[in-house]
């Protein structure tokens, strides 16, 4: 039968920065097996699809170092402390894009990007009637391109594999199905 595991000791591992590691000593509790396993402790993200008055969505494309190689993805980020999502996504739309809107995003998901070791949630939002506002405002490390793809343009480069982080298909799958885009 499918349980949840009773954690029997808990020993903090790493900290580095956008993630720490927990190592956990857990029991099932209807047969007794042990095992040793590790937690990603990573705060909350946020991602958000800017859409344009014109129904154009706001892209950016960002070297990673994980993949080393050039992505293109919605803008996000980490939440901070105590910060709303609805306001880190925005906030990071406007800090990446130097887009913003007038109206408020719309969640459209909470999503648990890998419920094997992490521990986080991811939300997804959408904002409409975003236009340029500002310059954008990128930390130390940031390098990043803005770019305006129409709906089917995204789907091409969706089929064709040019958009492949796993968390902006999940915000498109959201998007697609709640917007009837498909």
């Amino acid at each position: 039968m499918t349980a949840k595991w009773e954690t029997i000791e808990e020993r903090d591992g790493e900290n580095f920065r956008i993630f720490s590691t927990v190592w956990l000593k857990r029991r099932h509790p209807e047969d007794g097996r042990e095992g040793n396993f590790v937690v990603l402790r990573s705060p909350d993200w946020v991602n958000i699809i800017p859409v344009t008055d014109e129904g154009k969505i706001v892209m950016i494309e960002q070297y990673r170092h994980g993949a080393d190689d050039l992505t293109l993805e919605i803008p996000g980020g980490l939440i901070d402390p105590g910060e709303d999502s609805r306001m880190a996504g925005q906030r990071e739309c406007t800090e990446e894009t130097g887009y913003e809107s007038t109206s408020e995003a719309e969640k459209m998901a909470e999503i648990q990007p890998n419920p094997a070791f992490l521990d986080n949630i991811c939300y997804t939002y959408i904002w409409r009637g975003c236009k340029k506002t500002s310059v954008q405002k990128l930390d130390q490390h940031e390098d990043i391109s803005v770019k305006e793809y129409t709906v089917d343009e995204i789907k091409k480069m969706i089929k064709s594999g040019k958009i492949n982080h796993s968390l902006v298909l999940n915000a498109f799958f959201y998007y697609f199905t709640n917007e009837n885009n498909l």
